[in-house]
């Protein structure tokens, strides 16, 4: 039996040894929200926790049907820029999220940003994953749970980092290290 070895992942950065950057939030309030239907993901997350005042947070995306949903993979980078490099949008129509995970954070110009991924099922019964296009995938016709932890006292903003060459969210604030 021959075993393939594992793919070995090298920054095309300079190395940083601090790999993750780490913050302790004064405190987190947890809600649950009601995805509304016929928004996009991105609009039925971030309108609502706005209107709490919620700008960073952490979430867990129970399950639900969606009219249309768009992802992309990470396959290795063709030109070498990073490590990955994420694929056309990839229309999967509509689609069962299975289970998902987003962050709320905030673009480099200050926007809100929502960095999603989730496993689905397609209407043909293919199971798939990756990173859902937030702004492109429309919630269906009931609503969906979303467990919410607000980050309170850390800023989570998109940066570039130096090492992947690829724009991540990092902490800010007071209680930030790494």
């Amino acid at each position: 039996m021959t075993t393939k070895r594992p793919r070995l992942l090298r920054h095309p950065g300079p190395f940083n040894p601090v790999r993750i950057k780490a913050g302790s939030a004064t405190y987190g309030i947890h809600i649950r929200l009601s995805l509304k239907p016929g928004e996009t993901l991105f609009d039925a997350m971030v309108k609502p926790l706005a209107e709490r005042n919620i700008r960073d947070a952490s979430t867990t995306i129970l399950r639900g049907a969606f009219e249309k949903m768009y992802y992309c993979v990470a396959p290795p980078d063709p030109e070498k820029r990073a490590v990955i490099a994420y694929s056309k949008p990839i229309d999967a129509g509509r689609a069962y999220m299975i289970f998902g995970n987003a962050t709320l954070g905030r673009t480099v110009e200050g926007e809100p940003l929502v960095h999603c991924h989730a496993v689905i099922r397609t209407e043909r019964g293919e199971v798939k994953g990756g990173h859902i296009i937030t702004e492109q995938s429309i919630v269906g016709s009931k609503p969906i749970s979303v467990l919410v932890t607000s980050i309170v006292g850390i800023e989570l903003r998109q940066a570039y980092d130096e090492e992947t060459h690829v724009s991540l969210l990092q902490p800010y604030g007071e209680e930030s290290h790494g």
